[in-house]
This record gives structure tokens, sequence and C-alpha cells, in this order.
């Protein structure tokens, strides 16, 4: 699938997003997500939204590694800091759920989450959001993105 296709894809998987969400929160905040130098080529996006004190959190990938066992398992971190400079530890662990759900046959995943922070907090600091493999695929860092 192209570039082009890929990126379509994401922009409609942004805009359901919009449309699941309650009326008085229709808040949806598209995030690009940049591949790291292990996934170049890659992209994917997360879509957050308000849920009350929480933010939700939509995840659609375009592509792991070459390698990554499937089902495909990924990982995600809420880290204090921006993408070129993490904070030490992260903020916020969502790893309740960490299987995928397939998006066609064979090009990408979505996964959705949950972080116990309300979106303007996560807006308001300096946030960033990492995408790693499976501790069984080397916790790689395969995606990030900046949420301010």
């Amino acid at each position: 699938m192209s570039s082009k296709c890929w990126l379509a894809a994401l922009l409609a998987a942004g805009l359901l997003s919009a449309c699941m969400t309650s009326p008085e929160s229709r808040a949806v905040v598209n995030i690009p997500l940049k591949a790291t130098q292990q996934n170049a080529g890659r992209i994917a996006q997360v879509s957050l939204y308000p849920q009350g004190e929480a933010t939700g959190m939509s995840f659609v990938i375009g592509g792991v590694p070459q390698g990554v066992t499937r089902p495909v398992r990924l990982y995600t971190f809420v880290y204090p800091g921006s993408c070129e400079h993490l904070g030490a530890a992260p903020a916020y662990e969502m790893n309740q759920t960490v299987v995928t759900q397939p998006l066609t046959r064979r090009h990408g995943w979505s996964l959705s989450k949950s972080a116990p922070v309300a979106l303007s907090e996560l807006r308001a600091g300096a946030y960033a959001i990492v995408v790693r493999t499976s501790p069984a695929n080397g916790s790689i860092d395969i995606f990030c993105g900046d949420l301010h």
C-alpha cells in the first residue's frame, strides 16, 4: 500500500474517532507519530480524546520492523519531555492491552489505550508518547510523537 493510501487511511481513522466521541467532548487531537531509525519508512498516528478524567487513545500503526512476531504486541508510554529528550522514566504506562488488531489482511494494525490523566493536562505539559515492541522483540522504540 502506498504512503498516500496510508495517509488517507490515517486521516479517515482520525475522523472516525471524532465521530465516536460524545457530543460534549468532541475535542479529538490527532498526533502523527515519527518512526525511529529502527522502523524507518513506517507511518503511524494516535488520536487522543477525552474520557472524563482520562484520555482515550486510538492508534493506527502502518508497520513494524521486520521480524516482529505475530500477533503484534505493542507497548505504549507517555514520557515527560519530548521525543528528542525523553524523561528518565514514563509518567504513564498504558499496557492494559498490548495485542493489536489487524486493519486489513496484510497492512497495519490498530490499538486502543487509555491514560489516567485528562487530555487537557497532557496537552498543557511537555509530554511525548512512545510505541515500543514487546520485550520478546527487544523492547525497541518504533514510534514517538510530541503531545504539545
